[in-house]
């Protein structure tokens, strides 16, 4: 845990050096209650600017994960590039500051100015608690539909521009093929790395690891993918408009299907497969592809083939999560497994339909 007085210390003499300014004030540093992506802190910096404005900027601080990983290489920067990539296409925060010296807070980071509105809860499910809970069914619909509409918007973009290139997997100068052939690659690499916390359902992660690189469609789509789209990565305003999106540190391209399902998967995850029933207003499975093509006007295609693919990746990041939980203390190995085991029976459910297709 970070020391909050030195830590408020150092981002002081930070911005004073970068925005050359002095009398740097930064306070109310908080740090909400987040997962071992990445880590977050919450503040408020002050300063008088030449002109003898005071300047008041809410930032969120974005910093490198260097002791707990649950990705291959986290990289703090490429997170902001991909958000400076997509301003002015969708709703992301604004990358305020970026910096790759590690010795100013230990690893890289990046600051983004704080946007303030509601977010869906994962812990406890926002299917059982919270705040979408008070909502009609009508107001949920329209919720979801601007969520999908703004997924839909950012798989509408061009990717041509240079200004994307940089969003191909890490693998991309060493591999050929599609986009999705090259996604694949290099989710296999971080199947081999997460190898010795493969521990609980690894039958499965094993069979839909084989179907997946056996079975890739011929797609050669290559539209921008979120990597984590879900409605629990958006902050939505009182209107219920979409606000910002967040969470772009797994962004890539590929195919617009790779999120779609990942999007199904991970509200089953959040409801049905926790035993919870579906909130009137907010699509199923079925309604949520269909509703998604009437927005997009893109008719998916192979989408049992994605639904293994999400299934898989998540087993993935829960069985290195699960680890870290276990070694670290945060949580007894049999709620640890239940973060894969419960992720392991959707997969298998996707691969028994693309069985029977």
């Amino acid at each position: 845990m970070r020391d909050s007085v030195e830590t408020a210390r150092t981002l002081q003499h930070w911005l004073e050096a970068r925005l050359d300014v002095e009398g740097v004030t930064v306070s109310d540093l908080s740090v909400p209650k987040a997962g071992f992506s990445n880590e977050t802190i919450l503040g408020t910096a002050m300063w008088v600017d030449a002109t003898d404005d005071q300047r008041v900027v809410e930032f969120v601080l974005r910093i490198e994960p260097t002791g707990h990983q649950l990705f291959v290489e986290p990289d703090a920067l490429r997170h902001a590039e991909v958000m400076s990539a997509l301003a002015g296409h969708v709703p992301v925060p604004r990358v305020w500051l970026t910096e790759s010296d590690q010795t100013v807070l230990g690893a890289p980071f990046f600051m983004m100015e704080r946007v303030h509105g509601r977010i869906p809860s994962d812990v406890p499910s926002w299917h059982q608690k919270g705040w979408i809970l008070d909502l009609s069914p009508t107001d949920r619909t329209t919720l979801h539909d601007h969520a999908l509409q703004q997924l839909a918007n950012l798989h509408a973009i061009d990717t041509a521009p240079v200004s994307f290139r940089f969003l191909g997997t890490a693998d991309d100068t060493h591999s050929h093929g599609s986009a999705l052939a090259r996604y694949v690659s290099h989710l296999h690499t971080w199947y081999e790395w997460c190898e010795p916390v493969r521990t609980y359902g690894a039958d499965v992660i094993d069979a839909a690891m084989q179907y997946v690189t056996e079975e890739v469609p011929s797609d050669p789509c290559q539209s921008v993918v979120w990597g984590d789209a879900r409605v629990g990565n958006i902050i939505f305003g009182d209107d219920l408009s979409v606000a910002a999106m967040l969470e772009w540190g797994g962004t890539t391209l590929g195919p617009p299907e790779v999120d779609v399902a990942w999007w199904v998967m991970f509200d089953e995850f959040l409801c049905e497969a926790k035993g919870l029933r579906r909130l009137d207003g907010v699509a199923d499975r079925v309604q949520t592809f269909e509703r998604y093509q009437t927005l997009s006007g893109h008719q998916l295609q192979n989408i049992g083939y994605f639904e293994v693919l999400a299934g898989l990746t998540l087993s993935l990041i829960n069985s290195r999560l699960a680890h870290l939980l276990i070694t670290t203390g945060k949580a007894p190995e049999h709620i640890a497994a239940e973060f894969v085991t419960r992720v392991t029976a959707i997969t298998n459910r996707s691969l028994n339909r693309v069985a029977g297709d």
